[in-house]
């Protein structure tokens, strides 16, 4: 019973804290334009092909260190091998923190851009895209639009459309050379 009294408090602390950061101004980016470095936060139980992501690499002529991918999985065992590093509910702590040696390190680093792929409104995920240090969000039309700086309203099983929709709009935005 207690564990979930505390799971509850957990859950409205993060939510306060999501509320909090959403409210206040981003900082200003110190990264310059163009893209080096990329971070995607995938629903990979809504989307479980993650290493098409890669192909972004060849996309945008990245390096190959230059896309770095997170999951999240509502439940996940923590002893069997993933091919992308996952993260999940039970991974939340108080006042928004996220308990998770993935996430913390996915955190650790600054992005030019962040790509939200994720549709439905889950906390967890929130808390990383508030939290990942990027230049420029990219995301669906049926998140609040306080997430993302560029937002499509494509499936997310038609990975191919949204790669071509953001070459297209990074390029206008002259942010691939």
């Amino acid at each position: 019973m207690f564990k979930g009294l505390k799971d509850k408090f957990k859950y409205k602390s993060g939510v306060k804290y999501l509320r909090q950061e959403l409210s206040r101004s981003r900082p200003a980016p110190k990264r310059k334009s163009g893209v080096n470095a990329i971070a995607v936060i995938v629903d990979l139980d809504q989307f479980d092909k993650a290493e098409v992501f890669f192909e972004l690499i060849d996309a945008f002529g990245l390096r190959p260190n230059a896309i770095k991918v997170i999951g999240y999985r509502r439940y996940y065992d923590k002893n069997s091998p993933y091919a992308t590093p996952v993260f999940s509910d039970k991974d939340l702590g108080w006042n928004g923190e996220i308990e998770n040696s993935y996430a913390l390190e996915f955190l650790s680093r600054e992005y030019d851009i962040l790509i939200n792929y994720f549709k439905e409104e889950n906390l967890l995920m929130q808390l990383m895209s508030v939290r990942t240090q990027a230049r420029m969000r990219i995301g669906f039309a049926e998140l609040d639009p306080a997430y993302n700086d560029l937002i499509f309203d494509c499936d997310l099983a038609d990975f191919g459309l949204f790669r071509k929709e953001t070459k297209k709009y990074l390029e206008v935005l002259n942010e691939l050379v």
